[in-house]
C-alpha cells in the first residue's frame, strides 16, 4: 500500500550533539494544535532523532482517522518527547505529531515546507498521495483552514461548534524520557520493538547509521535532498556526496514506472517505493564495493565513517558499476532494462538486477577484461534467450529460496555465456539443468479464462510487440536502449576518410563502438 510522506514537516537533529541534562525545565503534558500554528513556541523546536525513520509508514486513511480521533475527542495515544539542551526530540509519535502539523499546514507531503526539504522536486506518486490524502482530510473533517474561519463565526451551528472546540481545546497527551542522550536512544530502540516495530531495513540502517553504505542508500533514494545524514562531513565533501547521489539516482531510479507500461524507457533498480529501493540499494552498493574475497558481505563489516570519505568511496565504486551497466561511457554495456531486468508481466526483477550486478561487478573486481569481450560476442543470442524465455526465467526465479536467487540468477547468465561461447544450443531445458531445477519445472505455457485485460497482460504485450521493433546494435545485434545508453560511430572510420552524414552514421553501444570496434 503507498504511504504519505510526511517527513518534511518534523526537521531532524544530530541526537547526541549534547548529553548534558537540562534540570530546570518545566515538562508540559500537552500538545495543542495552536502548538503548530503561527507565534508557537513549542512547534519549531520539535526535532526526530537524526537515526529515526522516514515518516512515511501511514496511508491516507491512517492519517484521516489520526485527524478524526483528534478532532472528535477520540482517545489519541501519548507523544514521548525527551529533552537535549537545545531540541525537544520525538522519541515516538512522529507520525500522530507530523499529521496535525500536515493539517495545519496544508503540507501532506507536496506543500511548501516538502517543497524546499526535498529540493523542490516532488515524484508524481508523491503528488498524487498528498492530494489523495487532501481531499480524504476535506471530505472528512474539513481543512484547518476552514476550521479557522468556522471558529471566527457567531452563528456556528451547535454539532460544528462541539467539533471546532474539540480541535482547539484538546491536546496530545505527552511523556517523558528521563537521562541522557544514551538512555533515550535506548527508549527508542525498546519502543519500537513494540507496537508497530522497525523493519528489517530500517533498523538495519539506524543501527549502522554511521557507517558508509547506510549513509550512502539515503542520500541515493532522495537524490541528495531531504534530511543530509552527511552533513557532518566537510563542505566540500558534503557537495561531492550530494553530486554523486543524484547521478546514481538518475541512473538507477529515472524515469518513474507508470502501469500499466506504455514505454521501453524504464529505470534500472525498478520503482523507487522507499522500502523495496533502500533493499535493492544496499545490496548493490555492497556489492560495488565488495573485494576479490566477496568481503565486506554485510554493511556492519564497514567502519563509521568520520570524516565522509568512506561513503564517498561507496559512492564512486556504486557508479562506476551503474556506468558499466547503463550510460555513455565508453565502457558501458547498455543494457536493456526491458530485456535484462523486468520480468514477464513487466514487473522489476529484484533478483535478475542485482545477479547482473553480481555478476558485473565480480568480473570488474576481478579484471575480467575477456567477459566483456565474450558478452557482447555472444549478446544477441544471450538476449533472444531472455525476451523469449522470460515465463521460464521467472519460474526460475521463484523456485528457489529467496536468498539464493541472485546468485543463481548471476550464475544462469554466466553458465549460458559459455555455453554459447562454446557454440552449444541452449534450450529450455538447458536453463533448467543449469539452474539446477531438473525434474522441479514443467515446461510449456499457461493461459487464463479471463475475458478482461488486466494491467499485467497490458504490459506484457506492449514489451513483447515494442521489443520486436526496437532498434539494434549493428556490431552486436543486441537491443540498444537510446534513451540511457547510446554511442555514435563513423561506420568508414575517420581516419579513413568517413564523412560526419546522415548516411555514415550507426548507432551503438559505448562499449561496442570504442572497445569492441577500436
Amino acid at each position: 500500500m503507498a504511504k504519505v510522506n510526511l517527513d518534511a514537516l518534523i526537521p531532524r537533529a544530530d541526537f547526541g550533539a549534547q548529553s548534558e541534562i537540562d534540570e530546570s525545565f518545566d515538562f508540559f503534558n500537552m500538545i495543542s494544535i495552536s502548538d503548530f500554528g503561527p507565534g508557537s513556541l513549542k512547534g519549531p523546536n520539535f526535532r526526530k532523532p537524526d537515526f529515526q525513520r522516514e515518516t512515511n509508514h501511514w496511508s491516507p486513511e491512517q492519517v484521516v482517522s489520526l485527524l478524526e480521533s483528534f478532532v472528535n475527542g477520540d482517545l489519541v495515544p501519548s507523544v514521548i518527547l525527551w529533552k537535549s539542551p537545545t531540541y525537544l526530540f520525538v522519541i515516538d509519535g512522529g507520525h500522530r505529531l507530523s499529521a496535525l502539523k500536515a493539517w495545519v499546514e496544508d503540507d501532506y507531503g507536496d506543500g511548501a515546507i516538502s517543497y524546499e526539504y526535498f529540493g523542490r522536486e516532488i515524484s508524481r506518486d508523491q503528488q498524487k498521495l498528498a492530494d489523495k490524502t487532501r481531499k480524504l482530510v476535506n471530505r472528512s473533517i474539513g481543512s484547518y483552514k476552514q476550521l479557522i474561519l468556522k471558529n471566527n463565526k457567531e452563528d456556528l451551528p451547535l454539532e460544528e461548534r462541539k467539533k471546532v472546540t474539540n480541535a482547539i481545546s484538546r491536546g496530545l497527551p505527552v511523556q517523558w524520557v528521563k537521562g541522557d542522550a544514551g538512555k533515550a536512544e535506548q527508549s527508542f530502540f525498546k519502543i519500537n520493538t513494540q507496537g508497530t516495530p522497525l523493519d528489517t531495513i530500517e533498523e538495519l540502517l539506524l543501527r549502522n547509521r554511521n557507517k558508509p553504505i547506510p549513509i550512502a542508500a539515503r542520500a541515493i533514494i532522495r537524490a541528495g535532498t531531504g534530511h543530509k545524514y552527511w552533513s557532518k562531513f566537510a563542505d566540500e565533501k558534503s557537495d561531492k556526496i550530494v553530486s554523486l547521489s543524484k547521478e546514481l539516482h538518475q541512473t538507477l531510479f529515472q524515469p518513474d514506472i507508470n502501469r500499466p507500461i506504455k514505454t521501453l524507457d524504464l529505470p534500472l533498480g525498478g520503482s523507487k517505493g522507499v522500502r523495496t529501493a533502500l533493499q535493492i540499494l544496499i545490496e548493490f552498493l555492497l556489492y560495488a564495493n565488495q573485494n576479490q574475497e566477496g568481503n565486506p558481505k554485510t554493511v556492519d563489516k564497514y567502519d563509521d565513517d568520520e570524516t565522509g570519505d568512506g561513503t564517498q568511496d561507496v559512492l564512486k565504486r556504486a557508479l562506476k558499476l551503474a556506468k558499466r551497466i547503463s550510460g555513455n561511457d565508453k565502457g558501458s554495456l547498455g543494457l536493456h532494462p526491458a530485456v535484462y531486468f523486468y520480468g514477464p508481466t513487466g514487473r522489476h526483477s529484484r533478483s535478475m538486477f542485482l545477479g547482473v550486478s553480481l555478476l558485473l561487478a565480480k568480473k570488474l573486481i576481478n579484471n575480467d577484461k575477456s567477459f566483456f569481450f565474450t558478452f557482447t560476442d555472444n549478446r544477441a543470442k544471450l538476449e533472444e534467450l531472455l525476451t523469449s524465455q522470460k515465463d521460464l526465467v521467472a519460474t526460475i526465479i521463484q523456485k528457489h529460496i529467496s536468498h539464493k536467487r541472485i546468485p543463481m540468477f548471476a550464475n544462469l547468465i554466466d553458465q549460458v555465456i559459455k555455453e554459447l561461447k562454446l557454440g552449444n544450443d541452449v534450450t529450455p531445458e538447458k536453463i533448467v539443468q543449469i539452474s539446477k531445477l531438473e525434474g522441479k519445472i514443467v515446461l510449456g505455457t499457461t493461459t487464463t479464462e479471463s475475458t478482461t485485460f488486466s494491467e499485467s497482460t497490458k504490459s506484457q504485450t506492449f514489451i513483447s510487440k515494442a521489443l520486436s521493433s526496437n532498434i539494434k546494435c549493428p556490431i552486436c545485434q543486441g537491443y540498444l536502449d537510446p534513451e540511457k545508453s547510446i554511442s555514435y560511430d563513423h561506420i568508414i572510420r575517420k581516419e579513413d576518410e568517413g564523412k560526419g552524414n546522415s548516411e555514415n552514421l550507426q548507432l551503438t553501444h559505448p562499449f561496442c563502438n570504442q572497445s569492441v570496434k577500436g
